[in-house]
């Protein structure tokens, strides 16, 4: 058995690269280094991971807020043009109970067939009445304009000067109403 010589032996561990430089001897300190990289590759995809469950997280948040907001603009889409159809609503219910005596029949009907129609469309819409008299002042639903004696107890409404309407839920105009101070 010949014995090599240990320069041999580095020679045998040392590889030469393509251009002919020497490379760095091979020892057992690679090992080590690769698991190192590679814990530090599993670090960053963990991270990569977690950015990802987040953004489709936010993703699918934002398509759930489309989606309601989508839904509330059909549903409210309309409220300035319904709050000025209320006004046309008040007028045609003035003209309802204006009426003078003598008038005819016919138009005294077809008048309040207009104004029926006319709510049962709007009600189809989601509107609907706000009902006030007789019942306690809210302050979410009604607007005092005038306090007065009767023979009511105090805080119940005793006169309606506007109707009050909701839209889907959500007020739309309050009513103004008359509130009973009681017996005084």
């Amino acid at each position: 058995m010949t014995q090599e010589k240990p320069e041999e032996k580095l020679k045998e561990n040392t590889t030469t690269s393509s251009n002919g430089t020497q490379a760095e001897p091979q020892t057992a300190s690679a090992q080590p280094h690769s698991e190192q990289t590679q814990a530090q590759l599993q670090t960053q995809l963990k991270e990569q991971e977690a950015k990802y469950l987040y953004l489709y997280a936010e993703f699918e948040n934002f398509k759930k807020r489309m989606q309601k907001e989508r839904v509330d603009l059909m549903k409210y889409g309309w409220e300035q043009v319904a709050r000025d159809l209320l006004q046309v609503l008040d007028n045609l219910e003035r003209a309802q109970t204006h009426l003078p005596p003598g008038t005819d029949k016919t138009l005294s009907e077809g008048l309040k067939m207009v104004v029926d129609q006319f709510k049962s469309t709007l009600q189809r819409q989601g509107l609907q009445t706000v009902e006030s008299l007789a019942k306690p002042f809210d302050p979410n639903l009604h607007e005092a304009i005038a306090h007065e004696n009767s023979d009511q107890p105090e805080g119940v409404i005793i006169s309606e000067l506007s109707r009050g309407y909701t839209l889907h839920g959500r007020l739309l105009r309050p009513a103004r109403v008359t509130v009973s101070n009681g017996q005084k």
